[in-house]
């Protein structure tokens, strides 16, 4: 085996000589011999990786989902599926409290004493908990029309809806609807709407903050499904931003009235959806500083 000196090996690796120098006395390369003052390199050594390199930034995303992996009790994970599942459901009339929520994602199990629980509350806050995994376990992939199907057929699944022979578990509306007293799209209309939504949404390669919101607006006034569009829409909301690596956000309820009227008013004013999804951000952010996680 041949040897090669300390300038040889620099012209060869395209460094410095005093990297080479640096890289044998810290022992990483191998079979380096130091005769005297002069490091002999085999010829056939390979160049180390530089030690400076910069680690991958741990995301929060990354975070979720090894929280996820591992059941991890009390970390962000177990916060998010809570609150988002909670204040979701919340919004869309659910009458189970923060703390029964929180005792369903925990036990799997509801207590009652002295209440009446509706079923459906219960079964839409487990399947809930399961589409915020699935938005996690997918968070990275293109949002597609069989995506989003497939997150309304969690949701809904085992519902009273799901034994109404005009009810679409997991398909697009069969029956006209309205949501704040507005007009959305008719049954007919909905696939091509929705094709026409993901095709330009999708033809942006980076998402900003305000595409998502864009897209949730136009979302939200094509109402594809014939329930369970409010929570569908802030699920897809969520995963977008954790795409993006953009701090995700929960609408509370306490928010409900400022989103309601941010997406009425989108066309004529930005402002208010923004503003009102950004205080929610500075919520979310407030939970990350608590966990110590970076954003």
């Amino acid at each position: 085996m041949g040897y090669l000196s300390v300038n040889e090996t620099a012209k060869k690796w395209h460094i410095s000589e005093r990297s080479v120098r640096n890289y044998c006395a810290q022992g990483r390369v191998n079979g380096a011999v130091l005769t005297g003052k002069a490091w002999n390199i085999p010829e056939d050594a390979e160049k180390p990786e530089r030690s400076n390199k910069r680690k991958a930034k741990v995301t929060l995303l990354d975070i979720l989902q090894e929280q996820k992996s591992s059941n991890y009790p009390g970390g962000i994970y177990h916060k998010t599926q809570i609150d988002l599942t909670y204040n979701s459901n919340h919004i869309e009339g659910s009458r189970l409290t923060h703390d029964q929520t929180r005792y369903i994602f925990e036990t799997n199990t509801i207590g009652v004493e002295n209440e009446v629980l509706n079923v459906d509350d219960v079964i839409e806050t487990a399947n809930h908990f399961r589409c915020i995994d699935m938005i996690i376990d997918h968070a990275k992939s293109a949002l597609t029309e069989k995506f989003i199907k497939e997150l309304h057929l969690t949701l809904k699944s085992g519902t009273s809806d799901s034994r109404k022979e005009w009810f679409a578990v997991g398909n697009y509306k069969k029956l006209p609807n309205e949501v704040g007293g507005m007009n959305t799209a008719l049954p007919e209309e909905v696939a091509d709407r929705m094709k026409e939504l993901l095709t330009e949404y999708n033809a942006r390669k980076e998402k900003t903050f305000e595409d998502i919101l864009d897209f949730h607006v136009k979302f939200e006034r094509i109402h594809p499904f014939q329930d369970g569009n409010g929570r569908v829409g802030r699920l897809i909301m969520f995963k977008e931003c954790l795409k993006y690596n953009i701090v995700p956000f929960i609408i509370e309820d306490n928010l409900k009235l400022f989103y309601y009227r941010g997406l009425k008013e989108w066309d004529n004013e930005k402002g208010y959806l923004t503003d009102t999804c950004l205080t929610a951000q500075d919520r979310y952010k407030a939970y990350l500083d608590y966990f110590r996680i970076e954003y």
